[in-house]
């Protein structure tokens, strides 16, 4: 089955499953979408590597990333390969000195892993056709102009334009001491919007 290439567009909040979240993968060069809900923690690991922040300890998925630099193993592409009663299952394709392993992987785990190694990520027609989304040619276009965009629960932007820089500010930094890290994504966009 040839592969079809993937990147993430967007995450945020889900809409369908309270304390979940979905990421969505675009086809790229193409229109379809395929929405994926994850847990809390892993959206978390997502937002913190699509960002480039930097925790104050490391996440699993770093401590994932270092062990595997320190043992000489390369994360060379992510495939999401299976779909059975509306999970998704991945592999993640590795190699060593010696030898190429594909390893099974949470779909959540495997993208959080791909953006900390800058891999790709592939998936099939038939997953597409059963769980994909087909975008209208013009909303393609908006989305390239912020290609992987983060929204909060923190009731979006709308709440946060309503406060004042100095609370932006205070509320920045409790949701960092809390490790909020999409939280502090939205709000820290909001302050820099305003230009500072």
């Amino acid at each position: 089955m040839k592969k079809i290439e993937l990147e993430i567009v967007a995450l945020s909040h889900s809409i369908t499953q309270t304390h979940s979240y979905a990421v969505v993968l675009g086809e790229v060069n193409g229109l379809r979408r395929l929405p994926i809900v994850i847990g809390g923690f892993e959206a978390q690991a997502i937002a913190v590597a699509l960002e480039r922040m930097n925790p104050s300890l490391p996440l699993t998925h770093d401590l994932m990333k270092n062990f595997m630099i320190a043992f000489n193993v390369e994360l060379h592409e992510i495939v999401i390969n299976d779909l059975q009663e509306g999970i998704f299952y991945s592999k993640l394709v590795c190699s060593s000195a010696n030898d190429t392993v594909e390893i099974d992987s949470r779909t959540s785990d495997a993208l959080a892993l791909a953006v900390r190694f800058g891999c790709p990520i592939y998936t099939y027609d038939n997953i597409l056709d059963q769980a994909g989304v087909l975008m209208e040619d013009d909303n393609r276009k908006s989305e390239n102009v912020a290609p992987a965009s983060v929204t909060s629960e923190t009731g979006g932007k709308d709440n946060l334009k309503s406060l004042t820089l100095d609370e932006l500010n205070s509320l920045l930094t409790e949701v960092l001491e809390q490790e909020d890290y999409i939280k502090a994504i939205a709000i820290r966009d909001e302050i820099k919007s305003r230009g500072k």
